[in-house]
């Protein structure tokens, strides 16, 4: 396992070796022909060369610093038997670069490890880690932020870890049935075929933390719901998990309808993106109105992610900045406490 390139960086003139206790991670760690540390020099303008359990980086006096907390977060991640990827790698250096290298350790902790019966996950950014250490400890969380930071995806990590684990009994999982000016009166079927594509994405989410047959049989048990949020009027939701995604399109009223519906012993997430509202012009969001009229609750966390949060493709990351730029809207503090 030696790597050596014939490259040299731009300013080149550091090195710092740093060992790895476990060969066995070795492999892992640096990937299949050393694709993880071709990576890394890539997005660092570091050269690492492999030499036992020794890795050498060579760079400036911050990219180094930069590598080598990329590589002790994902050596971490490698000896809590969690996989490392293409992303886990890309995710790692945006954390180190946002922090300077201090943010891979608060991130990729037990802490904020989420287990279920297909997957073991850790967040990707520090949004992310503060959001999951949210869910841990308040009953109503807000997510807000841009597509591709994950809001939706890790509430339904944590809700199917708690259902597995026993605390609560069920998942319900819902939506406003607004989408992008679409009309659903003119889409065919009855009223559930009308609204499933708009719950697919929770679907998708579900398949990926438990098995298929487990789904299945959770569905039909009752024990996980997913339900447009005209069907949670008049209830009470009790030992429950219940997360409320897209939130931006709801009305004030239907947010106070949905949000007065917790009941002993569950929990509540409610998730959207505030620059992606399909209201009809003139109708105000109650993700919005809610943020205004709660932000004091100490009870209720609220978790803002940026463009800096965003764990898709790298473009994501782009396009939303670039949409923020064009709008005015680019960090700003939706969540003032004081």
């Amino acid at each position: 396992m030696s790597s050596n390139r014939l490259r040299k960086p731009a300013k080149a003139n550091l090195t710092r070796d740093i060992e790895f206790e476990d060969n066995a991670l070795l492999p892992p760690l640096f990937g299949e022909h050393d694709q993880n540390l071709l990576r890394i020099e890539q997005q660092l303008g570091v050269v690492l060369a492999s030499r036992g359990n020794h890795l050498q980086i060579t760079g400036t006096a911050d990219s180094i610093t930069v590598a080598a907390a990329v590589l002790e977060a994902l050596y971490q991640r490698l000896v809590r038997g969690l996989e490392v990827g293409d992303a886990d790698v890309d995710a790692a250096v945006r954390l180190a670069r946002q922090s300077g290298g201090e943010a891979a350790e608060l991130v990729y902790s037990e802490e904020t490890e989420i287990i279920t019966r297909k997957r073991r996950l850790s967040p990707r950014s520090p949004g992310q880690a503060a959001y999951v250490r949210a869910m841990r400890s308040s009953p109503l969380v807000f997510g807000v932020g841009p597509a591709g930071t994950g809001k939706t995806y890790l509430a339904v990590a944590v809700a199917v870890s708690r259902l597995v684990e026993g605390e609560v009994e069920r998942i319900i999982l819902s939506r406003p049935a607004v989408e992008a000016g679409e009309r659903l009166g003119f889409l065919p079927g009855d009223m559930m075929d009308k609204v499933d594509p708009y719950l697919r994405p929770l679907y998708d989410a579900l398949y990926d933390m438990l098995p298929a047959e487990q789904v299945v049989s959770r569905l039909t048990s009752g024990e996980i719901e997913i339900a447009p949020l005209a069907f949670m009027r008049g209830r009470t939701l009790s030992n429950a998990f219940v997360i409320l995604d897209e939130a931006q399109n709801t009305t004030p009223v239907q947010m106070k309808m949905f949000l007065t519906r917790m009941g002993e012993n569950s929990q509540m997430v409610v998730t959207g993106d505030l620059s992606q509202i399909d209201l009809p012009p003139g109708h105000p969001s109650g993700l919005r109105d809610s943020v205004d009229i709660l932000a004091k609750l100490d009870e209720v966390a609220f978790v803002q992610f940026t463009a800096a949060d965003v764990v898709r493709h790298s473009l994501v990351t782009k396009i939303v900045q670039a949409y923020d730029a064009a709008s005015g809207d680019a960090e700003t503090d939706l969540f003032p406490r004081g």
